[in-house]
């Protein structure tokens, strides 16, 4: 059975029936949102060490890649702009593929130890601009490339993801050990490479490639 082909009538298949089936949106969430980067907007970004950025393809195929650094790597260049460095990683750029045809992206800024998040719809554009990516240097390495996102929308998402899943509760952190390494699944997934190999390239990137 193909479960993405509704057999039984079940899927929703319209926004009528979207909007039926969970009521009248609240008041104070369709007015939360704003175009614009304001004071609490600015503060939560520079308090954050790590965002979800979400972009799809000229067909529509979604991909969600993370990005991550110290607190405030990404700059707010003005009241509807924010610039986001691009750090060294393993060369797919799925996003930057995605937004070179379809550059309408969504973003998720977290802060560990605040529940709430926020969220900034946009579009964004490659840029190679040393003047830009000077003050983005880290580790004394500027970024060859960075992601310029003109903001459409801003809001803050609500707590309760978050608080459900105890993300930032240390009982429910999981030990390393317990589950397989990178290097090992790689090796076992790709079978190109025995683990042992796999594995020190993977340590080996994580000291000397994070920049």
């Amino acid at each position: 059975m193909d479960l993405m082909t509704p057999q039984d009538g079940t899927a929703i298949q319209d926004g009528d029936e979207l909007r039926s089936h969970f009521g009248e949106i609240s008041p104070l969430a369709v007015h939360k949102v704003v175009t614009r980067l304001d004071a609490f907007c600015r503060d939560f970004i520079a308090l954050s060490p790590f965002l979800v950025l979400a972009s799809s393809d000229r067909e529509g195929r979604a991909d969600a890649s993370p990005r991550g650094d110290a607190p405030g790597f990404v700059q707010v260049l003005d009241d509807r702009t924010l610039l986001i460095p691009d750090r060294r990683g393993n060369n797919r750029v799925d996003s930057f593929g995605n937004i070179l045809t379809a550059p309408g992206v969504g973003l998720i800024f977290l802060v560990p130890g605040i529940n709430e998040t926020l969220r900034v719809n946009g579009t964004a554009r490659i840029t190679r601009d040393a003047t830009l990516l000077g003050p983005l240097a880290a580790q004394g390495k500027v970024p060859t490339v960075g992601l310029l996102v003109e903001v459409e929308e801003i809001f803050f998402h609500c707590g309760k993801a978050l608080m459900r899943s105890k993300l930032w509760d240390p009982a429910t952190r999981v030990e390393r050990g317990t589950f397989p390494t990178l290097g090992r699944i790689l090796a076992e997934q790709t079978r190109r490479i025995e683990v042992e190999e796999a594995e020190t390239i993977m340590e080996e990137g994580y000291r000397t490639r994070l920049y």
